[in-house]
């Protein structure tokens, strides 16, 4: 049986007033939005580092509620974060900080949350280049979001890289029992094009490979993970 690590990280919500200008700029911009997450952990890296998120273990996820103007911003990192820099008119209460230190092994069992920007490759079927890596598609339906995620899970006794070069996530799941749904893309006001397509997934998993759930939990899942994907939250 696999060795039994340990996550430790510390976790952040912040409950915020949508008709707030920088609130609004960051919901309707990706890039604002990163922005506004780096702005709480600022100096443990220098300035201008390209892999400064990386380096610090910053993953983030935001819902809203325009029924009560509420945005959630939910953040991770190997640091602890000073929220000050986020002005207090935006904030409807105080930032919540939660501090994880987690013994993972084999056959936990934990709830879930994941946020994912589920983009598949397309392989071509004819012509010259059939068989070769294909356009990357962004998957719009909650059945292809799901397929996406149950494409990563692990089952016991199997590899951390799946076929076609997939990284597995260290757990499996009941695939016919995981909740999927689509949220609202994020988009850029700047860069023209730029489309990050988002799926909430949830449901029970259970550990299989505590090193890559591990690794899972600190680094995130999939791409676009600078823009508030990739964050997958568990509790027993």
């Amino acid at each position: 049986m696999s060795a039994p690590t340990r996550f430790v990280a510390t976790q952040s919500v912040l409950t915020l007033d949508t008709r707030h200008p920088d609130v609004l700029r960051a919901m309707n911009d990706v890039h604002d939005m990163h922005r506004l997450v780096m702005s709480g952990h600022r100096g443990w890296v220098p300035e201008g580092e390209d892999d400064a998120r990386a380096q610090m273990g910053v993953l983030s996820a935001w819902t809203v509620n325009l029924r009560t103007q509420t945005l959630t911003l939910i953040t991770q990192a190997r640091i602890t974060p000073d929220w000050t820099p986020v002005p207090r008119a935006a904030l409807l209460e105080p930032p919540h900080l939660i501090k994880v230190d987690q013994a993972i092994k084999a056959g936990d069992t934990y709830t879930f949350r994941a946020f994912i920007n589920p983009i598949r490759a397309v392989m071509p079927t004819t012509g010259p280049q059939k068989g070769k890596r294909g356009r990357r598609t962004a998957s719009n339906s909650p059945h292809q979001a799901a397929e996406w995620f149950t494409q990563r899970l692990q089952p016991q006794g199997e590899p951390a890289t799946g076929p076609n070069g997939i990284k597995r996530i260290g757990a499996d799941a009941d695939a016919a029992r995981l909740s999927t749904t689509m949220l609202p893309p994020l988009v850029s006001t700047v860069k023209k094009g730029l489309k990050v397509v988002r799926a909430e997934v949830r449901g029970q998993l259970t550990v299989t490979d505590p090193a890559t759930f591990t690794s899972t939990l600190s680094e995130g899942l999939g791409k676009a993970r600078s823009y508030g994907v990739g964050l997958l939250l568990v509790r027993k």
